[in-house]
């Protein structure tokens, strides 16, 4: 395939606004974590609702990877990212203004679904416009750009609150939105040719789903990945205000510490990992033995309750690294024709595990609640089931990768 030469500068602003977009996208992920305290408090939400409206975005998120693929091959991503986002700013407006339940949970959900071509739609231009060591250059910043976003959820959302409230925060994220939007029309190029919208081949997706290998990492993308998601993207928040007792300041410095501890563990991985991971099988050799780290260190916070804080949620986002191995092994099983449609399908998977775990985790709390045990013990039993459905699906992929001759 013949790639266009980018002039320099042309390359660097195409990186610079969609990083703006995707630093966007995975703020808007994780603020729930950082906002739950007001949230709960103006709403008088429960757990298993605190628990659905963070889930929403991974809804909203998951609902339009499948046809995502196919929007940004026919139609590009300048029209697709610039579309996409304008529902965002939908979602954020209705978000602000909110005054039940309902207006927020849909408001989240639109969120959710407008930021989703925010990845996919930087990943498919890199691939046509950069060369190849340029492109791998590329998606690694944009992984560290998304790692920042998380971290500007934080400890920055929380400064703001006191300043502007948290449905001002939701309008400056409305501008900001905007202006990336603008940025968009301006300086991504148009697409090459665009095509027809071709109907989606299911008939293709099913090849992925038949595949043994693909299916022995269904269950850790959904349970071990979705849980990894839920917690640091949510109930990590709650965890440090309701059970370890501190404020929601205190809280937005945990999260702050999690997320920074999250961007230097990717620098480092991303420095490592092609050293040791160069085919399927180290990835899966890799996957074997450190998939297990953060088990035990959510079996540790379990045990520790009150005592379990920011530090041990952050070694638990850290030692959680290895999960990551799950995406490059499923790319590397399929042919080229089939690698784009395994990894979205994966993505799929790991949305709607977050969604659901998310939901879940606070569904288990109310019960908790509900049948007399205090909050804390809630708490723990909801994460016991993060640890237990993970461990099984851990131990799932164990025994099948065991037949796999890779």
């Amino acid at each position: 395939m013949n790639k266009p030469i980018l002039a320099q500068s042309k390359a660097i602003s195409i990186f610079f606004v969609f990083a703006l977009g995707y630093f966007i996208s995975t703020l808007l992920r994780a603020i729930n974590a950082t906002i739950s305290p007001e949230l709960v408090s103006e709403f008088n939400l429960s757990a298993g609702e605190l628990g659905l409206l963070g889930g929403g975005y991974f809804l909203g998120f998951a609902s339009v990877q499948i046809p995502l693929g196919y929007l940004l091959d026919s139609k590009g991503p300048r029209k697709i990212v610039s579309y996409f986002l304008s529902l965002t700013i939908v979602g954020l407006l209705l978000f602000a203004y909110a005054q039940n339940f309902t207006m927020l949970l849909v408001s989240r959900i639109l969120i959710g679904i407008g930021v989703g071509a925010c990845l996919m739609g930087p990943l498919t231009a890199y691939r046509v416009w950069y060369q190849d060591e340029t492109q791998q250059r590329a998606n690694s910043w944009m992984l560290m750009v998304g790692a920042i976003g998380m971290l500007s959820s934080s400890l920055p959302v929380q400064y703001f609150i006191p300043a502007i409230g948290w449905r001002g925060v939701f309008i400056f994220l409305t501008g900001l939105t905007l202006i990336c939007i603008i940025l968009v029309i301006i300086f991504i190029p148009k697409w090459q040719s665009e095509e027809k919208l071709k109907k989606i081949n299911f008939n293709e997706l099913k090849i992925v789903w038949q595949n043994s290998f693909f299916r022995s990492l269904v269950p850790m993308g959904f349970f071990n990945y979705g849980g990894l998601f839920a917690i640091q993207t949510l109930w990590a928040g709650p965890w440090m205000t309701r059970v370890s007792g501190y404020t929601a300041e205190e809280s937005a410095k945990g999260l702050f510490l999690i997320y920074f501890c999250l961007l230097i563990s990717f620098l480092i991985w991303g420095y490592f990992v092609p050293r040791f991971s160069k085919n399927i099988k180290d990835a899966v050799k890799l996957l074997k033995w450190g998939a297990p780290l953060n088990l035990i260190v959510l079996f540790l916070i379990i045990n520790l309750g009150p005592s379990a804080g920011a530090f041990h949620w952050a070694l638990f986002a850290v030692s959680s690294i290895f999960l990551s191995l799950t995406q490059p092994a499923v790319g590397m099983a399929f042919s080229i024709s089939n690698a784009g449609k395994a990894l979205t399908s994966f993505n799929l998977l790991l949305f709607v595990g977050a969604f659901f775990i998310q939901w879940v985790i606070g569904i288990i709390i109310d019960f908790g609640i509900s049948i007399g045990m205090n909050e804390i013990n809630s708490f723990k039993l909801s994460m016991f089931f993060v640890f237990l459905t993970s461990l099984l699906s851990y131990f799932y992929f164990l025994k099948k990768s065991n037949s796999f001759n890779h």
